[in-house]
């Protein structure tokens, strides 16, 4: 008996083992109200905590693939009848996390929890709110191609608490931050999740992702069991105030002439907002200040023929803007650039979504699309825009939708366009998109508006000069796509007529039609040097609507993710270009480039293309030596501390060897947090082609994102007169004093 027992007491040992890792596969929780109140403080020790629903077992879903994570994490939702609540354990080595003290949205290279909330169980959109260990906020927007708009913003509050065991994460989000149907019960699907970024930017979710199911939201957990919840109030109230004082050389080619100081102005803007049901709201703003707070970032666009775009920042613009983002960019909110008054109408339902904005526009621009370049008109004058539009989901991740868009100049002149798109996907890994689209143009009959700006389009039918001439056009795409684990694939099709035009949006290029095809593999080895390997192919081939070929090429690249959260890459381009009535044979270029975050106090990157390059703003073109680099750094001394040095170099030679041209843009954001709330922003820009300054200094702060006060000014700095005693005169040519002070109430 004694042997039997000492036996089992040497075999026991090895065969209990433990179980294997099964990862949670679209899980569900039952959420109850909570039974207490709840203090978000990261504490977590609140009695309104006790029942809530918890979310464990977290799969690794990259790098690895549904597999045990190395650290726990732990989740809690529950709710009452104003907030939805959520907090996280998050358990680490708390001598490794990553957080910084930060402005909002700043915090996606730290360590971060949140969820990732689709409230309709579509898979449409979704929000996406998290907090890093400090309690800085970050949120975003998700969309069904797995797309993310970091400039919509959600009210909601948090709070983080380092531990000896790693960190805690309080969140509540008010309902009425949220859109959801309007039903007694909700069921909603969710995703929690948590960025761990230590040899690799590991991510790990609550519900388990398999990379062979393209359909990200698809794969969420579901939450039921919340019921009778509405939002907390009915109407949004944005007043404003803001001020401005100006001024600017008299002379802007004296560098001794005086400074003409305009007279100081303010003004009172209003916006409100009115929840008609917790799934559709309207919007008005009355004298809105559409100005961004920081100037875009200098582009390099002296070999540029096109149009540069820069990206929507204003928030009246985030409700419903998932709905305007299609495949074709018939609708781009900068067009409306100076309005007086702008409305807005959004609405929800389980499968169907709509919205409907307009805004009369007091200095409304206009871009011109050509075949090999576009042309801007900064301002027509006073425009009236009107923007519908339309979407019906159906399946797994798949929609149909309806657009249309109207723009009327007060002086005369019109735009429509109008069409439908939709994507349809199947057999799990595949999927179709398109879109098509018309357009009417009635031009103005004002040719001052065009002046020194000369060409014809369509053959020579149709001038570039705004003659009253109308016109209609048309533009489509069309796709057949492949997403898995190994292997993807994307055939696309681009079509715009000589004729096309969008003036509420951003087409830069007409009379053009492209064929591609791309296709990739995606290899991870298990190794101590690699996360992923994905070598990958582009052919293409562009050509007009009389058929005369314009481009080709084929582009193959290697991508590595390597450990240490660094990647590397490297491409070859093989192209025949025909501009300006000139083929280019002979179009060879490498490209390549690195990224690393592996130090949390330093990080950085470079890209490079480098070989033969068009001269596109030479009278006669030419097919020069050219090389355009971009270097970036981000340097945290300490937590509060950040210094973000940019440089962008471009340089092309004549084939003789002599300059055509060469220069940088150096831009220099440094920031320095006080206090969540609080931080001061300085950003120095210096553009060697036009040999002028940038000088922004910025003070805010900041309760939630729409309730703000800033203070700041913009200084120009230019290069005029002689040169004196060996070096360039600097001197100041225009600056800019402002403030704005608004307050969000919700009734």
């Amino acid at each position: 008996m004694i042997l039997k027992t000492m036996l089992l007491g040497l075999v026991l040992p090895a065969c209990v083992e433990a179980a294997p890792f099964v990862p949670n596969v679209k899980p569900s929780l039952t959420v109850v109200p909570s039974t207490g109140s709840i203090e978000v403080d990261g504490l977590l020790d609140d009695p309104g905590w006790q029942g809530a629903a918890e979310a464990g077992n977290f799969a690794e879903v990259n790098p690895g693939d549904q597999t045990e994570p190395s650290v726990g994490t732990r989740a809690w939702i529950t709710y009452d009848e104003t907030n939805l609540y959520i907090a996280f354990d998050a358990r680490d080595d708390p001598t490794q996390i990553r957080a910084s003290l930060r402005d909002r949205d700043q915090i996606f290279q730290d360590d971060f929890v949140g969820l990732i909330l689709d409230t309709y169980g579509n898979a449409s959109w979704a929000y996406e709110i998290f907090a890093n260990p400090l309690g800085v906020q970050g949120d975003l927007r998700m969309t069904a191609g797995g797309d993310e708009d970091m400039s919509f913003d959600v009210v909601f509050r948090a709070e983080g608490r380092i531990t000896d065991n790693g960190y805690q994460v309080e969140i509540s989000i008010p309902l009425q931050s949220l859109r959801f149907p309007d039903q007694p019960e909700q069921t909603w699907k969710v995703q929690f999740w948590r960025t761990h970024p230590r040899d690799s930017r590991r991510q790990y979710g609550w519900a388990s992702i398999d990379r062979d199911d393209p359909c990200f939201m698809c794969q969420f957990g579901t939450l039921e069991g919340i019921q009778n919840v509405r939002p907390g109030g009915r109407i949004e109230l944005l007043p404003g105030v803001t001020g401005k004082q100006s001024a600017a050389l008299v002379n802007p080619d004296d560098p001794n002439s005086s400074f003409d100081n305009e007279s100081a102005e303010g003004a009172v803007e209003l916006g409100m907002r009115y929840a008609f049901t917790s799934s559709s709201t309207g919007e008005v703003a009355i004298n809105p200040d559409f100005s961004q707070v920081e100037s875009d970032a200098g582009q390099i666009d002296v070999n540029t023929t096109f149009a540069l775009f820069y990206p929507e920042r204003r928030p009246f613009f985030q409700e419903g803007s998932d709905l305007y983002s299609t495949y074709i960019s018939a609708v781009y909110t900068r067009t409306v650039n100076d309005p007086s008054a702008a409305a807005k109408l959004t609405g929800r339902l389980q499968h169907s979504s709509g919205g409907y904005f307009i805004a009369q526009d007091v200095h409304s621009p206009v871009l011109i699309p050509l075949e090999e370049s576009s042309i801007v008109i900064p301002d027509v004058g006073k425009t009236l825009s009107n923007v519908a539009r339309y979407r019906r989901d159906h399946g797994d991740n798949s929609f149909l939708g309806a657009l249309g868009t109207h723009r009327v100049r007060e002086e005369g002149g019109w735009n429509s366009v109008f069409g439908a798109d939709a994507l349809q996907r199947m057999w799990r890994n595949y999927r179709i998109e398109t879109q098509w689209l018309a357009s009417y143009t009635q031009e103005p009959d004002d040719s001052l508006l065009t002046a020194g700006n000369e060409g014809s389009f369509d053959g020579g039918k149709h001038t570039v000069e705004f003659d009253g001439e109308d016109y209609w056009g048309h533009a489509g795409y069309l796709s057949f796509e492949r997403s898995g684990r190994v292997w993807e694939l994307d055939l696309d099709y681009w079509a715009t007529s000589p004729t096309f035009r969008a003036d509420n949006g951003f087409i830069f290029q007409t009379d053009n039609r492209r064929a591609s095809a791309w296709t990739g593999f995606h290899f991870r080895p298990d190794t101590n040097w690699f996360d992923e390997i994905i070598p990958q192919i582009m052919v293409a081939r562009v050509w007009n609507f009389s058929g005369v070929r314009k481009d080709e090429w084929v582009r193959p690249e290697l991508y590595v993710q390597f450990k240490g959260q660094t990647d590397a890459w490297i491409a070859r381009l093989w192209s025949e270009e025909r501009f300006h009535d000139t083929e280019f044979y002979g179009i060879r270029r490498w490209n390549a480039g690195f990224g690393t975050r592996y130090s949390e106090r330093l990080q950085g990157g470079a890209s490079a293309d480098w070989g033969k390059m068009i001269a596109r703003g030479e009278d006669v073109p030419v097919l020069g030596d050219g090389v355009r680099l971009e270097v970036w750094t981000s340097f945290k001394p300490i937590t509060r501390i950040v210094i973000e040095p940019v440089v962008n170099f471009a340089a092309l030679d004549h084939p003789d060897g002599s300059e055509i041209f060469s220069g940088y843009i150096l831009r220099v954001r440094n920031n320095f947090q006080f206090t969540r709330e609080l931080f001061l922003r300085l950003i120095v820009q210096y553009d060697d082609f036009d040999r002028s300054y940038a000088i922004e200094p910025l003070l805010t702060y900041k309760i939630n994102p729409f309730t703000v006060f800033f203070v700041g000014s913009t200084h120009a700095i230019n290069e005029i007169g002689d040169a004196t005693n060996g070096g360039p005169d600097y001197t100041q040519t225009d600056r800019q004093f402002f403030l704005k002070f608004q307050y969000l109430f919700r009734i």
